[in-house]
């Protein structure tokens, strides 16, 4: 029993910073003297439909960041299944969220890249994908590059 009891907590101590949701991240970032770079957020789920919580979401934050910090870089690269959400044969089956992606990228001047490794495992090239999307090389490195810039990384979280 304190065999149990002790596992238990050390899993909750070390599970306890996953919990941790996506709004205090911002509201941390919000909490700033002076707006960082960029923020980056990063999707990567094991879920098709995942886009669907957090393209919204993502669109949600930007509009608190920049009404903060007017100039602060925003981007998106998706790399898991979820990114097969914005293939162009999904266009008519997810019409909110290209919906949402197109906005992003034209009218806030956020780009949402998706990871053309991943997509290559299944057999998709950029032409797959509207032109809104970029395909970039790797998502892990997008992010990585993003990083180096300055950018906060906000992994996202459904909630």
């Amino acid at each position: 029993m304190l065999r149990s009891l002790l596992i238990g907590t050390i899993l909750l101590l070390f599970l306890s910073p996953l919990s941790a949701t996506n709004q205090k991240e911002i509201d941390h970032i919000l909490k700033m003297d002076s707006a960082p770079f960029g923020v980056i957020f990063e999707v990567v789920e094991g879920k098709a439909d995942a886009l669907d919580w957090a393209i919204p979401k993502i669109k949600e934050y930007a509009k608190l960041l920049r009404a903060k910090f007017p100039d602060i870089g925003i981007a998106v690269v998706s790399h898991g299944k979820e990114q097969f959400g914005l293939l162009k044969s999904n266009q008519k089956n997810n019409k909110e969220v290209h919906k949402t992606v197109k906005s992003l990228v034209q009218d806030d001047s956020i780009p949402v890249h998706i990871c053309g490794t991943h997509a290559s495992w299944y057999n998709k090239t950029a032409a797959d994908f509207p032109d809104y999307v970029e395909v970039s090389p790797a998502g892990p490195t997008e992010i990585n590059n993003y990083e180096e810039m300055g950018y906060e990384l906000v992994v996202m979280q459904e909630e």
